[in-house]
């Protein structure tokens, strides 16, 4: 027996219509069931107007809004579809709640702490309107409190995470939600709502370069990239770091926004780990590491704006116009470390950053250019694709080792020997900055120290077609170790 007449359910970071929390509890529970998605002015007003996230969450809810029409045609419930509203979401979830006459809004987790104020504020407008607002675990495994320590506190270590991860971990856990089952209970959209997810030019936003980029969109999209991944998994952990090869899943950006579901991936690597996966095993670990950072960000919250461990809150860094300079030129891949140039040139032609590049880029940022990590992360967050606060914050402060379970703060990455070990023959490095591809595999890594006949040869002229590096690794590596000791002082 249903609980509810007519139910609402909110999509938001989870943008597929297959095993999802919410919608399943709302069409479980509901005779009648909504589905509508905003467009939130109060995050999108701040922008820019080509921002390829915005252009993938609209190709997605295209292909969200066939499913759910799909849906409803093949389980007796025609009409069915996707409500899609541009306003600001903390006024209009209550006002559409209101208008259809429901008695309940169904919604997965968010625990970005914006979300979460934005999510009271909703609760408050619905419960003023005797609505009730349901929300349900659905983008990660275990959050917020469910994993504690003997002492009853959240993890601030991961490996001892892990450990209690994979001793609770059940099949049960990634058992699917089920929809379709259900799906005679989607409601038909009001005839004012009966139309297609808007354009982008409805919503003030201009097309970027996502339809070059081979990042496929939506629930098929993820789907794709999963079906490429798996015969490549058990060599997941042999080129996982090699930004050259086609190693990783590249499913970050669907993980982020929920076209896929990570009970489908965690369903797929844990029994291949309990057979001695190694590949599995080791991408098994990476969504861990997803889990355990959602975890710090909902207990920790202080992380979002400050340094974990409150002592780096201790440390200067550079400032001024000096300092400045120094930023822009790591921001527009001009610091003459070709590595870290070859990183940003990625970042901001694609939206995406190969995660050791990730940790490459932002080791120099702190550790060479000594400039503070909260500007990095902000660069960061505001060209990723596949942005995360939990995992953005939890990868930047690893770097500057004022995070839980840290990087220690001597230990200082070299860029030329991560681009020898990582990226050995340049292929990566050529990919990204032409004007080095003719150099040999001895000089690409670091062009200052080849030969004048080697860089003449190779059209290399340093300075005018390549920055000369604008800090010495050795120097800057004694300034950070004099900048770091004050955390040694009482």
């Amino acid at each position: 027996m249903n609980r509810y007449d007519k139910g609402l359910m909110w999509f938001r970071r989870d943008l597929r219509s297959q095993d999802n929390a919410a919608l399943h509890h709302a069409l479980k529970a509901c005779r009648q069931v909504w589905c509508v998605f905003v467009f939130d002015t109060a995050l999108l007003d701040a922008l820019p107007r080509r921002d390829r996230r915005v252009e993938f969450i609209r190709e997605s809810l295209l292909e969200l809004d066939a499913e759910l029409r799909t849906l409803g045609q093949e389980n007796g419930a025609p009409g069915a579809g996707l409500i899609v509203l541009h306003a600001n979401a903390k006024h209009a979830i209550a006002k559409l709640a209101q208008h259809l006459r429901v008695q309940a809004v169904f919604a997965n987790h968010d625990d970005d702490p914006a979300a979460l104020a934005r999510d009271a504020q909703v609760f408050g407008e619905l419960a003023h309107a005797g609505i009730l607002l349901h929300s349900h675990k659905d983008h990660l495994i275990f959050e917020r409190r469910e994993l504690l320590t003997q002492a009853a506190h959240p993890y601030t270590v991961f490996t001892p995470y892990q450990k209690a991860w994979l001793k609770q971990i059940t099949p049960l856990h990634y058992q699917p939600y089920p929809v379709a089952r259900y799906a005679q209970a989607l409601a038909p959209r009001p005839t004012e709502w009966a139309l297609a997810p808007p354009r982008l030019s409805d919503i003030d936003f201009e097309p970027s370069n996502l339809a070059q980029l081979p990042l496929p969109t939506g629930a098929s999209g993820a789907q794709h990239l999963l079906q490429d991944f798996l015969p490549r998994l058990g060599r997941y952990t042999q080129t996982r770091d090699f930004p050259a090869l086609k190693g990783p899943s590249y499913l970050s950006t669907h993980l982020r926004f929920g076209t896929v579901s990570i009970r489908q991936l965690v369903g797929l690597a844990h029994p291949l780990h309990l057979q001695g996966d190694a590949g599995a095993s080791c991408w098994l670990s990476e969504l861990i590491w997803r889990d355990f950072y959602h975890q710090i960000l909902a207990n920790f919250p202080h992380v979002a704006q400050q340094a974990f461990k409150p002592e780096y809150e201790r440390l200067r860094f550079e400032h001024g116009k000096h300092a400045q300079h120094l930023f822009a030129a790591w921001c527009e891949g001009r610091t003459g470390y070709p590595l870290v140039d070859a990183a940003m040139a990625q970042l901001n032609q694609t939206g995406y950053m190969h995660n050791r590049l990730r940790m490459v880029a932002a080791s120099f940022l702190v550790k060479d250019l000594g400039l503070h990590w909260r500007w990095g992360e902000r660069y960061f967050a505001e060209h990723l694709l596949d942005f995360d606060l939990a995992a953005n914050n939890g990868g930047w402060q690893w770097c500057s080792s004022s995070g839980c379970d840290a990087q220690p703060w001597f230990r200082i990455f070299n860029p030329v020997r991560q681009s020898e070990r990582f990226d050995p023959q340049g292929k990566f490095i050529r990919r990204y900055l032409p004007q080095l591809a003719a150099l040999p595999d001895a000089a690409i890594h670091a062009p200052w120290l080849g030969h004048e006949v080697e860089l003449a040869a190779a059209g290399v002229a340093l300075g005018k077609n390549y920055p000369l590096p604008i800090v010495d690794h050795a120097s800057a590596r004694a300034r950070t170790q004099q900048r770091y000791a004050v955390l040694r002082q009482t």
